[in-house]
């Protein structure tokens, strides 16, 4: 069974309306293309604007009832297509770098807030999120159990791992950053130690700071005939709407027999972990 990812790899609007249009279009492409699901790069709802005065970021900062995001629960529901949608969050007393999940009948299965902030950088300003969470998406032929993290979450090995500890198969991670050979390498062992696929969507090149490459890391790093390249999938830096198909069969096979994952953790000798 496989499930298609849309990748939308694409360059923002100069305002809210905007880029609801623009995403809109990009959603429509993305189902054409026979998508699954559609995944915004990070913050879609401002282009990954984030002014360090605090009255203009609460200006741009949008409440998880808003017409924007009503917008795309309906788009997923009329195009019949699972969406991810990411945006500034308004939330006391700081915002959040949010990112929610619509299933294909618009039903809102996940919500979940960058917990890793760049906090050395521009995100100094926005709150972090708590916890990792876990929802089961039906995208019609199948289910699949999914999780989320954004960006920088990518470079601690414990968001991926308590994901998969919860359950998740698939990963989705919005991005907005260049990705280049320690990121991208980042992303590969997160999918190998945890045998879990992440697909990873981009601002493309025009963006500043960001040079496309989204990727999807099937988790499968050898079958039968030997090593493969788990990579099955990635961009080049140009703006698009890209389609990519995950195997879950062959990943949920190599989840059954394979060594990693939680299959010879030892907790017990870890309580540093949870100490620092």
């Amino acid at each position: 069974m496989n499930m298609k990812i849309g990748f939308l790899q694409i360059l923002p609007g100069k305002s809210l309306e905007e880029n609801f249009l623009i995403g809109k279009n990009a959603c429509i492409e993305a189902k054409e293309k026979g998508a699954d699901i559609a995944l915004f790069p990070e913050m879609w709802s401002d282009g990954y604007a984030l002014p360090q005065d605090h009255n203009q970021l609460d200006s741009l900062a949008i409440e998880k009832e808003s017409t924007f995001l009503k917008g795309f629960r309906n788009i997923a529901s009329e195009l019949q297509m699972a969406i991810g949608i990411t945006f500034l969050e308004r939330h006391r007393p700081r915002p959040r770098n949010s990112v929610i999940f619509f299933d294909k009948a618009g039903r809102e299965i996940l919500h979940y807030s960058k917990v890793h902030t760049c906090a050395f950088d521009l995100e100094k300003v926005l709150d972090g999120g708590e916890d990792f969470y876990t929802a089961d998406l039906d995208f019609g032929r199948g289910t699949v159990r999914i999780g989320s993290m954004i960006c920088f979450d990518r470079e601690f090995p414990e968001s991926a791992r308590i994901l998969m500890l919860k359950g998740a198969e698939l990963i989705l991670a919005p991005n907005a950053c260049p990705m280049e050979i320690n990121r991208l390498s980042a992303l590969r062992t997160r999918a190998y130690e945890n045998m879990t696929a992440i697909a990873t969507c981009n601002y493309p090149e025009g963006h500043p700071d960001c040079n496309g490459r989204s990727t999807l890391f099937d988790g499968v790093p050898w079958q039968a005939e030997g090593v493969r390249d788990m990579c099955v999938f990635e961009a080049p830096g140009t703006p698009g709407v890209y389609v990519a198909e995950l195997d879950l069969d062959r990943l949920r096979a190599h989840r059954s027999s394979d060594v990693m994952g939680d299959k010879y953790r030892r907790p017990e000798t870890y309580d540093i972990l949870s100490n620092r």
